[in-house]
C-alpha cells in the first residue's frame, strides 16, 4: 500500500492543535456543568479540579477524521459511521458520567449499546472465524468482539488514577499502533491511531501534574473505544493469532492491571467494579515514588512493550535480541533507582 505521509501528518498535526486549544474551553464546560473531581480517600488530588477534560481529546479527534473524509473513501463506509456512531455513544455516556455519576450497571448497558453498533456495522475479529472455523463462526465472534471493545473500554478508564497517567500510555500505545498498521498497510487504521496520538499529546500538557483539568470518563472510555476499534481494523486484520500477542504487548498496561483488579476483587469476593487502591500506579505511589515518577516509570515500560510488539511484528532476530538486553538494563535500572529511592 502506499502511504498518504502528508495526510497522515496533516491528521496528526490537526487533532494535536485542535486539542490544545480546545482544552481550556474543556475546562471551562466542566466548571459550568459542575463536572468536578472532589477530593476524597481513594484519590489523589488534594483540590477541586475539572474533570471533564476529554471533550478536548474528543475535539482534536473528531476534527482531524473530518480531514480525513476529504481525502480518503476509505472513510465513507458503513463501518466506519459504527465506529463513529459507537464513538458518540461512548462520549455521551461519559459526558453524563462525569456530571452526575452514573451507576455501574447503567455504564455497563451504554457501553455494550456502543460497542455493538461498530460490531454491527462490520467491525470484528474475522480472523479467528479463519483459524477455527469448526467451532467459531459469526455468533461467537460478536461476543468476543463485544468484550474486547467493553474491556479495553473499561482498562484504559481504570487507569486513569493519576495525572496524565491515562493520556500518555494512550498516546504511546496508539504510536505503537500506528507502526504496526504502517505496516500492514491498513489506511484507515493509520487515520484512527494518528488522530489518537495527536488529540492525546494536545490535551496532555495541561493534564501532566500538576494537572489543571483531567479527562474523566469522556476521556478514558473514548480512549479505550478507539484503541479497541483501530487494534482490530489494523493488527488483527493482518497478523491472524500472532496478534493476540502483538496486541497485547502494545496495550499491556491497561490490559494486565484491569486482570490483576478483576482477579484481586473476586478473590476478596468484592464486586468487580468496586474501587480500591489495588492498581500498579497505587502500588507504585504506596511504595514511595511521587506521582511524576510513578508516570514516567509507567510510560518506560509502555513504551518497551510496544517497542516488543513492533519488533515482534517485523519478526527480526536481531532485534528481538536488542530489544531484549534494552528491557533487562531498564529492569536494573528500575530495581536500582527503588533501592536508592527507598
Amino acid at each position: 500500500m502506499n502511504h498518504n505521509w502528508l495526510l497522515y501528518l496533516a491528521i496528526f498535526s490537526s487533532s494535536f492543535g485542535i486539542a490544545i486549544a480546545a482544552t481550556p474551553l474543556a475546562k471551562k464546560i466542566s466548571v459550568k456543568a459542575g463536572a468536578i473531581d472532589m477530593p476524597r480517600l481513594r484519590g489523589m488530588h488534594e483540590e477541586p479540579i475539572p474533570r471533564m477534560g476529554g471533550i478536548a481529546i474528543v475535539l482534536g479527534f473528531l476534527a482531524a477524521l473530518g480531514i480525513a473524509a476529504i481525502f480518503m473513501p476509505e472513510v465513507h463506509t458503513l463501518q466506519f459511521l459504527g465506529f463513529v456512531v459507537g464513538a458518540l455513544i461512548i462520549v455521551a455516556a461519559g459526558i453524563i458520567d462525569d456530571i452526575r455519576e452514573l451507576k455501574p450497571g447503567m455504564k455497563l448497558a451504554l457501553q455494550i449499546v456502543a460497542s455493538l453498533v461498530p460490531i454491527f456495522s462490520g467491525i470484528s475479529f474475522d480472523f479467528l472465524k479463519a483459524a477455527f472455523p469448526a467451532i467459531l463462526n459469526d455468533s461467537l465472534s460478536i461476543p468476543i468482539t463485544l468484550i474486547w471493545i467493553v474491556g479495553l473500554t473499561n482498562a484504559v478508564n481504570f487507569i486513569d488514577g493519576l495525572d496524565g497517567l491515562a493520556a500518555g500510555v494512550s498516546t504511546i500505545a496508539a504510536l505503537s499502533l500506528l507502526v504496526l498498521c504502517l505496516i500492514t498497510g491498513s489506511g484507515l487504521a493509520v487515520v484512527l491511531a494518528a488522530a489518537l496520538a495527536g488529540s492525546c499529546l494536545g490535551f496532555l500538557p495541561r493534564n501532566f501534574n500538576p494537572a489543571e483539568v483531567i479527562m474523566g470518563d469522556t476521556g478514558s472510555q473514548f480512549l479505550g473505544y478507539v484503541l479497541a476499534v483501530s487494534s482490530i481494523l489494523g493488527p488483527f486484520k493482518a497478523y491472524a493469532l500472532l496478534s493476540v500477542v502483538i496486541v497485547s504487548f502494545v496495550l499491556a498496561l491497561p490490559i494486565f492491571d484491569t486482570a490483576f483488579a478483576i482477579l484481586r476483587r473476586l478473590w476478596a469476593h468484592k464486586p468487580i467494579y468496586a474501587a480500591d487502591r489495588g492498581h500498579l500506579h497505587h502500588r507504585l505511589i504506596d511504595s514511595g515514588y511521587s506521582q511524576k515518577q510513578t508516570v514516567v516509570l509507567l510510560y518506560v515500560l509502555s513504551a518497551v512493550s510496544g517497542v516488543i510488539a513492533i519488533v515482534i511484528a517485523i519478526q527480526d532476530s536481531r532485534a528481538i535480541i536488542v530489544t531484549s538486553f534494552c528491557v533487562v538494563i531498564m529492569l536494573m535500572m528500575i530495581f536500582i533507582y527503588r533501592k536508592r529511592t527507598h
